[in-house]
């Protein structure tokens, strides 16, 4: 059962016992049960060696948990955390994982919308997804491969950039995501559905080419292209105000009927309600 949400205080500010460099995350898509398996490089930060990992996580169901591809045995479950003893300096964690979308009521993490599954994780809801630093100061490189069944969800989507993609068996598909740049677990974002797209480019100041992708619900097509003028115009002015130039080779929004927040703003993946984006010049 989700918790109430806790005040937290700068005063009360510890740095992180445990960093994550890089985490690899498959997620085998079901919206009645979908498994996770997330794949972390560990580093003890805590200058004693005997201090537990604490990982975050809500309404999760474990299936197993491995240290450098060993069974680990010495963990407990407390106060929707897990809590690994034991371990070396530096590991691979390699935990699995079940969750429900469909039966996702909390709205954060991975959940079901109408017959798409998206994300929220800002501020906490990575912890709905697996068991996680859930905190804005461990950074790390998301690698994210997604499996699901392609009449249902022909569009996979998650941060980063397209690295591989493939076919299985029984109408099945995958892709593969990459954001090689350090982010927080708030800022990781999945979308699987079925839309409407539109794709144009933008060209960076360095001339790069930056595919952009705007995905919206089926129909709504129409009203797609003065987002993507706006988000043209968006990247140029971050260019001439901030010399910012934006650094992956993909830029996708998902402005969809269903998205339950205003909207957020993810790395590389932005999702927004469809009534704050789309529009019709003429009308």
């Amino acid at each position: 059962m989700t918790q109430q949400p806790q005040a937290k205080y700068r005063h009360d500010y510890r740095e992180p016992e445990y960093l994550i460099s890089d985490i690899d995350l498959t997620f085998d898509l079901d919206a009645a049960k979908t498994v996770v398996t997330a794949e972390s490089k560990v580093s003890r930060h805590a200058a004693t060696s005997d201090v537990p990992l604490r990982l975050d996580g809500e309404d999760l169901m474990l299936v197993s948990l491995r240290i450098d591809g060993q069974p680990w045995s010495d963990y407990k479950e407390e106060n929707n955390q897990l809590v690994i003893s034991g371990l070396p300096e530096h590991f691979t964690l390699t935990i699995v994982n079940e969750i429900s979308p469909a039966a996702n009521t909390a709205l954060e993490g991975l959940y079901q919308s109408g017959e798409a599954l998206c994300t929220q994780c800002e501020a906490e809801g990575f912890r709905h997804i697996t068991w996680y630093p859930d905190r804005p100061d461990v950074l790390a490189r998301f690698t994210t491969k997604i499996i699901a069944d392609k009449a249902k969800y022909p569009f996979l989507l998650s941060n980063g950039n397209r690295v591989a993609q493939g076919e299985l068996e029984n109408g099945r598909h995958w892709i593969q995501w990459q954001d090689p740049f350090p982010k927080p677990c708030y800022l990781f974002a999945l979308v699987a559905g079925d839309f409407d797209v539109l794709r144009d480019t933008f060209k960076t100041r360095s001339g790069r080419e930056v595919a952009l992708e705007l995905y919206v619900d089926r129909g709504n097509l129409d009203r797609a292209p003065w987002a993507m003028t706006s988000l043209q115009n968006s990247m140029k002015w971050d260019e001439t105000r901030f010399g910012l130039e934006y650094d992956l080779d993909i830029y996708m929004i998902v402005a969809v009927d269903f998205f339950n927040m205003g909207a957020m703003e993810n790395k590389g993946l932005n999702v927004f309600n469809s009534k704050y984006v789309l529009a019709r010049t003429d009308t």
